[in-house]
């Protein structure tokens, strides 16, 4: 079996980031991948397709230290399902990106994050 993605997108927000009662970090984003055509008539057409992501731990902490609104990223992950019950006992349901690799691909960062050392780059 095969569970494989990769994309290339824009961050939608800035990235949410919870600490699991473990101390664990999790960082949530959404990305944003354009997807170009010329339809039958001959006319440029252009759809936005938005991806729910998910990184853990160390990968979340540069997450949410170095990506903000507008950051254009390269992701490399696997696809989950995950369900749950409302309160209101409705079942819910999302597929989101699990992220295993990310690369920065605009050189942007967060305005309020640290300027990092040559020896503090993380990656």
């Amino acid at each position: 079996m095969l569970n494989s993605v990769n994309l290339i997108g824009r961050l939608g927000a800035d990235p949410e980031i919870r600490y699991t009662p473990s101390g664990a970090a999790v960082a949530n984003f959404r990305i944003a991948v354009n997807e170009f055509w010329t339809d039958q008539g001959g006319e440029k057409q252009e759809r936005t397709h938005w991806f729910p992501c998910v990184a853990w731990k160390h990968l979340a902490e540069i997450v949410d230290q170095y990506l903000s609104k507008g950051s254009q990223v390269g992701i490399s992950g696997s696809l989950r399902q995950r369900t749950w019950q409302t309160d209101s006992g409705e079942n819910r349901s999302i597929v989101e990106v699990l992220v295993r690799d990310l690369t920065m691909l605009d050189g942007k960062r967060r305005s309020d994050a640290p300027a990092p050392d040559d020896g503090d780059i993380p990656f």
